[in-house]
């Protein structure tokens, strides 16, 4: 019995191995993601005592790009930080990616203009960000990672059956199982339930790809139309916003894309946990006249989409501070470390016999 599950833990380290080790590393990188992307945002002069205006941003936006579909607005969190619109315009890759456009919120100039997520080297982080969920290969890179999930919580099961027995003396420190050769079980102890926890909310993010919808072919081409002018007075819209739900503070704003549409500000209230998502715990949806047409606070959301937003910031670790995020990129590395040490077993032993 040992022997099958040697081979089964053998044969699923081998087929997820480079799979691991490229997600371990572009994993432990994008914890990292809002502050190395910050090096690539233009800085601001910082204007906490003066109140920027949205209106006067999207305004100026328009006035630079007028034909351009407006998907989103990033708010600043910080100061020292520029409004971040996302737009489509068929200057750029005739519309069929989106850039971001960085705009001075006092001033409305234009500080800098970036590509999408294709674009390496004007946004490193998003285009990391695109790699790590599949690999640049559209749905079959979303397949591959659902697939190899499941493998790799497969070697991290027979792992720890292999090697249960071995699970407390690597914990106290005994000094007979910390030898050079048992690296790969003492890698796999201490980051047993990390690297579990990894594949086990990175499989129910992609649990959509074993489905039989994601298999179905549309017939959809995406007509880039140009976002029409704000109908309301966002910066009016938000100050009843804040007056009603005191506590909420909005991160990234959707525009609606016509007349008649809906503009989704989502964020996230004082009184959330920790846990819960700083940008998209929290929505707020506006009518064309700005008024509040209804809200999906966290509570409000189904169990299943609650877990959802848990679930996604248990995987990306964007919770709890500087603490939690160097636990993340440390540990975030083991994958790469097992599956290193565990090819190197492998290889050993092949050339053994």
């Amino acid at each position: 019995m040992k022997k099958i599950i040697l081979y089964i833990h053998t044969t699923a380290g081998l087929l997820s191995g480079l799979f691991i080790l490229l997600m371990s590393l572009s994993g432990a990188a994008l914890v990292f993601h809002e502050e190395v992307d910050e090096l690539q945002a233009p800085a601001v002069a910082s204007f906490s005592n003066t109140a920027y205006s949205i209106d006067k941003s999207y305004a100026a936006l328009q006035q630079h790009y007028p034909n351009a579909q407006v998907s989103n607005c990033e708010l600043p969190y910080q100061s020292c930080r520029a409004v971040t619109f996302t737009i489509y315009d068929s200057s750029y890759k005739n519309g069929t990616a989106g850039r971001q456009v960085f705009l001075d919120p006092l001033s409305g100039n234009i500080l800098k203009i970036r590509g999408g997520s294709d674009d390496i080297r004007e946004n490193f982080m998003s285009w990391l960000s695109t790699f790590h969920s599949s690999f640049h290969l559209g749905k079959t890179g979303e397949w591959l990672l659902g697939f190899f999930a499941l493998i790799f919580l497969l070697s991290i099961i027979t792992g720890f059956i292999l090697f249960r027995e071995n699970v407390p003396a690597v914990l106290l420190f005994r000094r007979s199982v910390y030898q050079k050769n048992n690296l790969h079980q003492i890698i796999g102890v201490w980051a047993l339930v990390f690297n579990g926890m990894m594949a086990i909310t990175g499989f129910w993010m992609q649990r959509y790809v074993f489905k039989k919808e994601f298999y179905q072919s549309y017939n959809y081409s995406p007509v880039l139309k140009a976002t029409p002018p704000l109908s309301f007075t966002f910066d009016s819209a938000y100050a009843a916003i804040k007056k009603q739900y005191p506590d909420f503070t909005a991160a990234v704003i959707y525009f609606a894309q016509s007349n008649s549409g809906k503009t989704a500000v989502y964020g996230g209230r004082a009184s959330n946990a920790y846990i819960h998502s700083r940008k998209f715990a929290d929505a707020v949806f506006l009518d064309s006249t700005g008024t509040i047409a209804k809200t999906r606070f966290f509570h409000e959301n189904p169990a299943d989409d609650r877990y959802d937003i848990i679930n996604s910031q248990l995987h990306m670790g964007r919770f709890g501070g500087w603490g939690i995020t160097m636990v993340y990129f440390v540990f975030g590395l083991t994958g790469a470390l097992l599956s290193i040490t565990g090819f190197l077993l492998w290889w050993g032993r092949r050339k053994q016999k």
